[in-house]
């Protein structure tokens, strides 16, 4: 009678342990669950992120006019900005699907809509540009009758876009970029670095 009483008590000292331990993971996901909403952007927050002012920064970016180095640094800033807008509205969603039903919702899915576009929108014709540089990376400048090989534009700005942007050929860009630079003149700058240059120079594209 009593190694069954003992072996009773050792039963329920052990089923005790296991209740307390279930509690404490419960306790434990939903502390998680809480703070994981808490954590999510109110919808008074996502109200006040929009993508549709980026006409004056396009322009800028666009602008034949300016360095090379200038325009695609502008691209990165946007897209990368672009971007972020983009991840905030779609992780709050995810995180917190209720932001997308409540009433007013439909102003801020418009939103989280455009931001989706005019990222995909930016991002091709910031790809474009990249790709553009990549295959033609360099220019020639004629000087006392002799071509000298220059950088087009700043070589780290022009890797920076690639790492940006990521696109599968990530790497062969990158060796593209890589080769290019060991083909420039020594202590050769970009145009848009070289002071004074604009007169009686040529200059003709160079891969």
């Amino acid at each position: 009678m009593r190694r069954l009483s003992a072996a009773a008590s050792l039963f329920l000292l052990s089923a005790g342990c296991l209740t307390r331990e279930i509690s404490s993971d419960e306790r434990l996901d939903r502390e998680t669950a809480n703070l994981a909403v808490k954590d999510t952007p109110e919808a008074s927050d996502l109200e006040k992120v929009s993508c549709q002012n980026t006409d004056e920064d396009l322009l800028k970016a666009r602008n034949v006019n300016r360095p090379e180095t200038d325009r695609l640094m502008d691209y990165i800033t946007l897209f990368s900005s672009l971007r972020k807008r983009t991840q905030t509205f779609e992780e709050a969603m995810l995180r917190n699907p209720d932001l997308q039903y409540r009433e007013g919702a439909g102003a801020i899915v418009a939103a989280k809509d455009t931001c989706i576009q005019q990222t995909e929108d930016v991002k091709v014709e910031f790809e474009t540009y990249m790709r553009e540089l990549v295959d033609v990376p360099t220019v020639q400048e004629i000087k006392g009758g002799n071509a000298v090989t220059i950088a087009r534009l700043d070589f780290d700005t022009l890797r920076q876009a690639i790492e940006t942007l990521a696109p599968d050929d990530k790497e062969q860009l990158l060796n593209r970029v890589a080769n290019a630079e060991k083909k420039v003149s020594p202590a050769a700058k970009a145009p848009e670095e070289e002071a004074g240059s604009t007169g009686g120079t040529k200059r003709r594209g160079g891969k």
